[in-house]
């Protein structure tokens, strides 16, 4: 069905040219999305709203892999795959860095997947692993909550797994679980609201303010009960999540870029950016993601101009070490913009950097798709030994218009040598 609506979107065309904004980390219905959009819709919906690129990021799996690249390249959008989890940082075991009242615990990003591993590789063993340890900390979640929320009881195969279209759950979707199994119990808002607010040690009267406001309410439950303090918190280990160094291979093992991941600067891991990238430098890290709206976007002008000036500092020191930046809105959340505001004058100092970040990942996978030529190869690497030369020529390739189908079979045809000549004269006109 989504593939027809995409074909009849197609035909009708009358989509706005590209813009130079971008949003290259959005979450799919296969991780959770806000809206419960799939691949193919925030394909759509980056299209028409002129986006420049777009790219999927869901957690802990590559399921919309396939999707996005189809649906992206019949409505010739610039597009990357990545994904996300939480891994440990061993450095810093001792210290808060991107994950709240998680010290150790680090979210972390690998980019350009073109395509899904072999289940029986090395990488696609890991990536089982990465779901497996998920749906464990689920359970064990869960387990914790149940004790302290009789007479409710959570099933997680019953009541979270079918609100996800393969398996995938996350936080959120169990938080909506748990608001939709009390909504079922109890015979009517006013019981319900009465329980939430004995169980969770909340005013009655703040919950009767939130509780119309679902996408709002979810936050308070969500955090009520997962985050630092809430009902089933308990500080991770490092054994409840993956080595960073062994995702990070896993990563290269797919011929991807490992990315690390920027929270706002405001935990004690990440008052020293300089230090923690080059540390992530020397275990072969090559590009950052950022999410700009949480670095600036707020009404108390002392808490912006704090989150500002980190999240300079932090662009200076990516620029100093010339890693390209990736940047994004999440799409993980109710409400979070579908494109951040690069006029913001926050962002606008930022912009081609940002801008030559999406480039690059979109032509790492344009040249890993078609020429077998990856961003982080030690052939890439010898063809431009210096760092800025080698984001200069993967950002030329990313800033091709998206292929037109006859391109992209004459590209499909070719060998590897000769798309990649093919390519990087295109790169050069910036025409196919």
């Amino acid at each position: 069905m989504r593939r027809l609506a995409l074909d009849e979107a197609v035909q009708a065309g009358g989509f706005p040219p590209a813009s130079e904004q971008v949003n290259m980390h959005l979450h799919s219905f296969f991780s959770y999305n806000g809206e419960g959009w799939s691949p193919t819709r925030i394909a759509y919906e980056m299209k028409r709203l002129g986006l420049y690129s777009a790219a999927l990021c869901d957690f802990d799996v590559l399921h919309g892999l396939p999707e996005f690249f189809e649906a992206a390249d019949m409505l010739q959008l610039r597009a990357a795959v990545a994904f996300e989890s939480r891994v440990f940082f061993q450095e810093y075991a001792e210290q808060e860095i991107n994950s709240p009242g998680e010290p150790g615990v680090f979210y972390f990003m690998g980019m350009g997947f073109v395509e899904q591993p072999a289940a029986d590789s090395q990488a696609g063993q890991m990536f089982a692993e990465l779901l497996l340890q998920s749906h464990q900390r689920n359970r064990e979640l869960i387990g914790r909550i149940n004790s302290r929320l009789a007479p409710l009881a959570l099933d997680y195969e019953n009541d979270v797994l079918p609100l996800t279209p393969a398996n995938n759950a996350t936080e959120r979707h169990i938080t909506l679980a748990f608001h939709q199994l009390a909504l079922r119990h109890f015979a009517d808002k006013g019981q319900c609201l009465e329980f939430w607010s004995r169980k969770l040690d909340s005013p009655l009267e703040q919950l009767e303010k939130l509780f119309d406001n679902t996408n709002a309410f979810l936050e308070l439950l969500r955090g009520k009960l997962m985050k630092r303090g809430g009902l089933g918190y308990v500080q991770p280990s490092a054994k409840a999540f993956p080595k960073l160094e062994l995702v990070i291979d896993m990563i290269r093992q797919c011929r991807a870029i490992p990315m690390s991941a920027w929270l706002d600067g405001s935990l004690p891991g990440e008052q020293n950016p300089e230090e923690q990238l080059q540390c992530l430098l020397d275990k072969k890290v090559e590009a950052l993601n950022i999410i700009p709206d949480r670095n600036w976007n707020f009404k108390d002008p002392e808490l912006q101009r704090q989150r500002v000036a980190a999240l300079d500092r932090y662009v200076a020191a990516a620029a100093e070490l010339e890693l390209p930046i990736n940047v994004g809105t999440e799409g993980n959340k109710p409400g979070q913009r579908l494109v951040d505001d690069f006029e913001a004058e926050a962002l606008r100092k930022h912009r081609q950097a940002f801008l030559q970040g999406a480039q690059i990942m979109v032509g790492h996978t344009r040249l890993l798709r078609y020429a077998d030529l990856a961003y982080i190869d030690d052939k890439a690497q010898k063809m431009y030994p210096q760092r800025a030369r080698r984001n200069e020529f993967f950002a030329k390739a990313g800033a091709l218009p998206a292929p037109g189908p006859e391109t992209r079979l004459k590209l499909g045809k070719m060998s590897a040598d000769n798309a990649l000549d093919y390519i990087s004269e295109a790169a050069v006109k910036q025409a196919w």
